[in-house]
């Protein structure tokens, strides 16, 4: 066997190599105990196969090789480092939408070498051409958008106008023949040139009319468009580990897109095409709140109220993250845990911006794994919880959800925190959540509400707990 042969050979092994360590990495991404060794496996699996490939390849030298590698960990450690937690859902839309350009820009590469070179390329190759370009240009727009929604660059509510859908159908359509014509007919660049703009531009009007409630699922869709157009263009370039790593994060960005509808009961359809959110949040004034018989409740008297509990459950949501108070969170669990009383932290699947923030979040301040219950295992246990800590969460916790069938939460599941003994709620005012409607949480005879920043509340308590005598 000589060097030709033994290079390729060399190759596909580590393509093997990088695509096993992939699945293995995928699969212990599935716990939270395993989670970091599963990335730790995926990411060396991606190195061995860029390594593979740009030593098979030759596509550039080791220099180029290496200023790549280093501004891009350069890059990597600064986002890590600078990135609060709060704004992680933002840096993932960027990621997204970074990898869909990235499809796109080389299969858009590819296209205009073959068009340069008035090359006859095989029909499969220009359909996935045009496959890795709308997908990429779908991904990369509609991934800046989410970005700007949620770091309120632009408004998180959902954008309408009128014919918005029929639009919407005729822009796609019109992609769809430019796309037929590129694959039937010789290159022509105008057109392609023409696919590109109305591929970024169909990727802005499909998220601007989705509003920030919905976030976490587009953010999963995105992601899995990401890898769709990962794997589109490695069969432009019959780059097998391409293929199988994107086919990888297609596929599990779209279960995990699923799992968040049915988080929230709603279709996937009804997530990208219903408006959810498009008119404004408005929650009661003070005076109604008083009228509806709101019962606030000072630091001193909840930190004695948990004090002498049997159990507490804590329930995080966004208001914690903004607050950046896990840290404290931890600090008064210990608090609790030191007198003897049983902490248990539940975790809603939409809970946050993004699929996994609030574990993300808890897991950043060393919260025990096994103290984390998804809302199956921790809802049995309301009834048996002497105090249910709610810090920042709304919707997810809305009565009305079981109640009210004319409410748009009607029918979403949620953390039963109304069955716990005694409910406290950590909020900055009466403002509701993401879907705009009151939560009839506040109003119940067992709720007790705890005003004022998640972060200045949370010390209070931890200093008052303290403080109560054992």
């Amino acid at each position: 066997m000589n060097a030709a042969e033994i290079v390729p050979l060399i190759t596909d092994l580590a393509y093997l190599l990088a695509a096993v360590l992939f699945i293995l990495g995928l699969k212990r991404l599935s716990s939270p105990d395993t989670a970091r060794s599963g990335n730790i496996l995926g990411a060396l699996g991606m190195f061995i196969a860029v390594l593979a490939t740009l030593i098979d390849r030759e596509i550039v030298t080791f220099a180029g090789i290496a200023a790549g590698i280093t501004l891009g960990a350069l890059i990597g450690v600064v986002a890590a480092r600078a990135v609060k937690m709060t704004a992680m859902p933002q840096m993932v839309a960027i990621f997204n939408g970074l990898g869909g350009g990235a499809s796109a820009l080389v299969a858009a590469d590819e296209y205009l070498r073959l068009a340069r070179g008035s090359m006859a390329a095989a029909a499969d190759v220009r359909i996935t051409i045009v496959l890795s370009v709308l997908i990429g240009a779908v991904t990369f727009s509609g991934s800046m958008i989410a970005f700007g929604k949620l770091q309120e660059v632009i408004t998180g509510r959902a954008v309408t106008y009128p014919l918005q859908k029929t639009i919407n159908a005729l822009l796609f359509l019109g992609i769809a023949a430019a796309g037929a014509l590129l694959v039937v007919s010789e290159p022509s660049v105008p057109v392609f040139t023409g696919l590109a703009a109305a591929s970024l531009v169909l990727g802005v009007l499909l998220v601007i009319p989705i509003g920030g409630a919905d976030m976490p699922v587009v953010i999963s869709l995105l992601n899995s468009y990401s890898g769709l157009a990962a794997a589109a263009t490695g069969f432009v370039l019959h780059n097998y580990v391409l293929i199988i790593s994107g086919a990888l994060v297609g596929a599990s960005g779209i279960i995990l897109t699923q799992i968040m509808c049915r988080a929230m009961n709603r279709s996937l359809g009804n997530v990208l095409f219903g408006a959810f959110g498009a008119a404004a949040a408005a929650g009661p004034g003070a005076a109604a709140a008083a009228d509806r018989g709101v019962r606030d409740i000072s630091a001193e008297d909840a930190s004695i109220l948990m004090a002498y509990a049997r159990s507490v459950v804590i329930v995080p949501g966004y208001g914690l993250a903004v607050a950046q108070a896990q840290h404290l969170v931890r600090d008064l669990a210990n608090a609790l845990e030191a007198r003897g009383v049983d902490v248990k932290y539940a975790i809603h699947p939409v809970a946050g911006r993004m699929p996994g923030h609030m574990n993300v979040l808890l897991a950043e301040a060393n919260v025990p794994y096994d103290r984390l219950y998804e809302m199956e295992r921790i809802n049995p246990e309301f009834e048996r919880t002497d105090v249910a800590l709610v810090i920042g969460a709304n919707d997810v916790v809305n009565p009305a959800a079981r109640s009210q069938p004319d409410s748009p939460l009607y029918g979403m599941p949620i953390l039963d925190v109304d069955r716990a003994r005694h409910v406290i709620v950590m909020k900055r005012s009466m403002n509701p959540g993401f879907a705009g409607v009151d939560n009839e949480l506040f109003y119940r005879e067992n709720t007790r509400m705890l005003f004022g920043d998640a972060k200045k509340s949370l010390e209070s308590l931890v200093r008052e707990l303290k403080a109560v005598p054992a």
